[in-house]
Parts: structure tokens; C-alpha cells; sequence
């Protein structure tokens, strides 16, 4: 009997034990669940938002000439170094004119000597000593060679290529004794003073184009962006292409791209001044919607938000957020709602973005 009473004592100590025990790890795991999860977080701020989209243009002086010879002719002179710049209005080029330049001569003898007969002539018709039709014809003769002598100066004109606008010149492709016609290029003027660049964007962001309209461009090998303005625009979209071709010219005259260069312009097509952004982390993806995390009252609460512009750093919220509210970044998929949350202390002081969770102006881009 007393045996049996040992086993039962035995059986009631092991019970207490084990439940014991239990009721500890039920204690330990509820002080742990109770524990405050600690997180990364951003400050909801209104904040410059623009966004903007890159195509392709190409660099071109603001004028370029293919300068040709009007007539077929020998070059004795040049007068222009290659990659000089040069004003407008400077002979470049020389052709032989020895023959224009004698008829010319003579022709200048035959109206001095038209002349003379025609005021002898007008003497004699005072006292009728001339009828009127003789008078007329020497008239006529002076008339007759003064349009000679301008056909002549004409054509010694075309004889001299000259420069036609401030610029520099490009490489040449004549020398001295060439005989040249008119479908020979001499040379070109290209006037690099000021630069513009064409362009075309897509039919959708054409109303984002017009005259005025600021943009930026870089090109490549230079680590600088310059500013352009535009100034034309075509007047109707490309039907092959579904592009609106635009010019833009370039705005700080010391810009100095290599025109011909291909450049990637970035044009504005829209811009808010109180957009909220936050890191792409938060967002939390549902089946229907999209949710983030805030800290309310200690406590994890999930919000439906709706995404507007995304971008490498961030993403554009429309609603569902307020500025001021704390939202989580990091652990987004182990938190729950109710959750306990503590906030992890922001270490670099230097850091605007790290110390307040504001966020810095974001860019959205697209490459068209």
C-alpha cells in the first residue's frame, strides 16, 4: 500500500513540474512576443517632385553652309585658313577674271566716250544743229552699255566666294590652279557662336513641348549639362514616326558641345511641389491593392496607399498618407498589425534624409 502511494506522489510531482515548466515558457514567450520590434523608418514630407523624360537629339551649328562656286572657273587666290573663324563679308576664294575685268575696261571706255558725244550732242540740239532722234539714240547707246557694265561686275562678283555670315571654316578641298564648277564644294561656314539642337519627341508629350519650353541636355564624354530653350517646333506630328520634331537653342554662350554630337535630353513633362515620396521598401504588395506600414501610438498600422510616379529611389504616393507620418522601411513582411514597434536611432546626423526621414527632390525618368 505504501508503495502504491509512493508512485502516486511520484506522478503528482512529475505533473507539477512539467506544468510548471509550461506555464515558464508561455510566460517567456509572451514576455518575448510583447518585445518591440525595432525598425528603419522615413518621415512622410511634401517635397519637389518632377517628372521628366530622355530622348535623343543631335548637335548643330546655328547656321552651316556648303559653300559652292556659282560659275566654272580656275582658282588663283585663297584667301582663308582651314578651322579659322572668319567675318562675314571676307573674300575666301578667287577665281580668274582677266577676261571680265578687259571687257569691262572696255566697256567703261565706250561710255566715257558715249558721254562726250552725248553732251556735244546736247549743245547741238539747242540751236538744231541735231535732230531729237539722234540725240535719243546716244541716249540709248549710254544706257545700253551702263547695263553691259553691270552684267560684267555681276560676273566678276561670281567670280569671289565670300564668306556670307560670321563663322568658322572647315576643312578645305581646293588648292591653287583647280579648276572648279558649280557642283564643286569648296568649303564650309559654320557659325558656332550659337548652337542649337533638333529633336523629336513622342506624340503623348507633345503638348509638353512648345516655344519657350526649358530643357537640359548632356552629351557624351563631358560630365556637364547644359540648358536649352526652344525656339520652333513643327507645326503638325510625323505621320511615318508619330514624333513632333522641335529645335532648341543652346542658352550660355560659352557652352561649347561639338556640334554634330549626339545629346540626351531630359524635358520636364510634369512637376508637383508636394509630392510625397517614400522608399520602394515600404510598399507593401497586395493581390487588389498596395499597403504601407505606420507607426501609430506605438503600434504597427496598415494603410491602403495608391502609387502615382516610381523611380530609382522612391515611389510617389496620392493617397492614403498625410505628411508627418511615420512609415516603416525595413521588415515590412514579418511586422502585423498591433505590432510593437520601436525606432531605430538614426546614426549620421549629416544625413537630412537619414535624421528626419525627409525625403530629398526625387526625379522620375523615362527613356523614350
Amino acid at each position: 500500500m505504501s508503495k502504491k502511494i509512493n508512485y502516486i506522489l511520484v506522478i503528482a510531482l512529475a505533473i507539477s513540474f512539467l506544468s510548471s515548466c509550461k506555464k515558464k515558457d508561455e510566460s517567456k514567450d509572451k514576455s518575448k512576443s510583447t518585445k518591440p520590434i525595432v525598425v528603419d523608418w522615413v518621415v512622410a514630407k511634401e517635397t519637389k517632385l518632377s517628372d521628366d523624360i530622355h530622348v535623343s537629339g543631335t548637335i548643330k551649328p546655328f547656321e552651316e553652309t556648303v559653300l559652292f562656286p556659282e560659275i566654272s572657273g580656275r582658282i588663283v587666290r585663297i584667301n582663308f585658313e582651314e578651322g579659322k573663324f572668319v567675318k562675314r563679308g571676307t573674300l575666301l576664294v578667287k577665281l580668274f577674271d582677266d577676261d571680265l575685268q578687259a571687257q569691262l575696261k572696255k566697256s567703261g571706255a565706250q561710255l566715257k566716250l558715249a558721254e562726250q558725244t552725248l553732251q556735244r550732242q546736247s549743245q547741238l540740239l539747242k540751236v538744231n544743229g541735231i535732230s531729237q532722234a539722234d540725240y535719243d539714240q546716244t541716249v540709248y547707246q549710254i544706257n545700253a552699255i551702263n547695263g553691259d557694265i553691270d552684267v560684267l561686275k555681276a560676273q566678276i562678283r561670281k567670280t569671289e566666294i565670300i564668306a556670307p555670315y560670321d563663322g568658322r571654316l572647315g576643312l578645305r578641298n581646293i588648292s591653287l590652279g583647280t579648276v572648279v564648277t558649280p557642283s564643286f564644294a569648296l568649303t564650309t561656314i559654320r557659325d558656332v557662336q550659337k548652337l542649337k539642337i533638333d529633336f523629336s519627341v513622342p506624340e503623348k508629350y507633345s503638348s509638353n513641348v512648345h516655344v519657350g519650353s526649358k530643357i537640359k541636355f548632356a552629351v557624351n564624354g563631358s560630365k556637364d549639362e547644359f540648358d536649352a530653350r526652344v525656339i520652333a517646333t513643327e507645326q503638325g506630328i510625323d505621320a511615318s514616326s508619330r514624333n513632333l520634331k522641335s529645335r532648341a537653342i543652346i542658352s550660355q554662350p560659352n557652352a561649347q558641345p561639338t556640334p554634330g554630337a549626339f545629346a540626351t535630353i531630359s524635358l520636364i513633362v510634369d512637376e508637383k511641389g508636394n509630392a510625397i515620396v517614400i522608399p520602394s521598401q515600404a510598399i507593401i504588395p497586395q493581390e487588389k491593392s498596395k499597403k504601407v506600414i505606420i507607426l501609430e501610438n506605438g503600434k504597427a498600422k496598415f494603410v491602403d496607399v495608391k502609387i502615382g510616379l516610381r523611380q530609382t529611389a522612391g515611389v510617389e504616393i496620392t493617397a492614403g498618407l498625410s505628411p508627418n507620418d511615420t512609415v516603416i522601411v525595413s521588415g515590412v513582411m514579418f511586422v502585423k498589425p498591433n505590432d510593437s514597434l520601436k525606432l531605430k536611432e538614426k546614426k549620421d546626423p549629416k544625413n537630412t534624409g537619414s535624421n528626419n526621414g525627409e525625403l530629398a527632390t526625387k526625379k522620375s525618368h523615362k527613356e523614350v
